[in-house]
């Protein structure tokens, strides 16, 4: 799967476009932030520099596609999509979002995933869009459904919480499926 292209996708709400070096603290501030933290089962002691490279160097990538999710209406980056992973056998790759605090509760996670959806599934051959979610986030589960993806699977004890094991649900969106919507 051939990335080299890195698209600018412009929604009602959300603009996707390749990460710039003024993005670097605004990344850091969602990269930090607790809930993001939990929900992706991040840790927050990074170094700024090793950041700073990897974010500039996402437009270099050909197997992946990472794009900052900007608030349109004020032009405040909140968050990332990220495709990787590439599996050749099905012709498939993983799909991933965070949206940081000042993103939330507004939509613009939905829809940058459905920009990217679109993009991927009209613009590219991809034939399949993958994810795991932890169990403990029913709220961006319920959005992955509402949006075609379909529960393969589960992984449990894949990751601990508050001493507890958790489990993650393994979902899946074809083109098909897209295209049917």
């Amino acid at each position: 799967m051939n990335l080299t292209v890195k698209p600018v996708l412009t929604g009602k709400s959300v603009i996707l476009r390749p990460f710039e070096a003024a993005d670097l603290p605004m990344i850091e501030q969602c990269l930090r932030d607790p809930e993001v933290l939990q929900l992706t089962g991040s840790e927050a002691d990074f170094d700024r520099e090793r950041l700073k490279t990897w974010y500039g160097t996402r437009h270099d990538q050909p197997d992946r596609l990472d794009l900052a999710v900007v608030d349109k209406a004020t032009g405040t980056l909140v968050g990332e999509v990220v495709v990787n992973e590439y599996q050749s056998s099905d012709h498939s790759m993983n799909f991933r979002i965070l949206i940081g605090e000042v993103g939330r509760n507004r939509g613009l996670g939905t829809e940058a995933t459905r920009l990217l959806m679109d993009y991927l599934f009209r613009q590219t051959s991809l034939a399949r869009l993958t994810l795991s979610v932890f169990d403990f986030n029913p709220r961006a589960r319920h959005v992955y459904e509402k949006l075609g993806f379909q529960v393969t699977g589960v992984e449990e004890d894949d990751f601990e919480v508050d001493g507890r094991r958790v489990e993650s649900i393994l979902m899946v969106l074809t083109r098909e499926r897209y295209l049917e919507q």
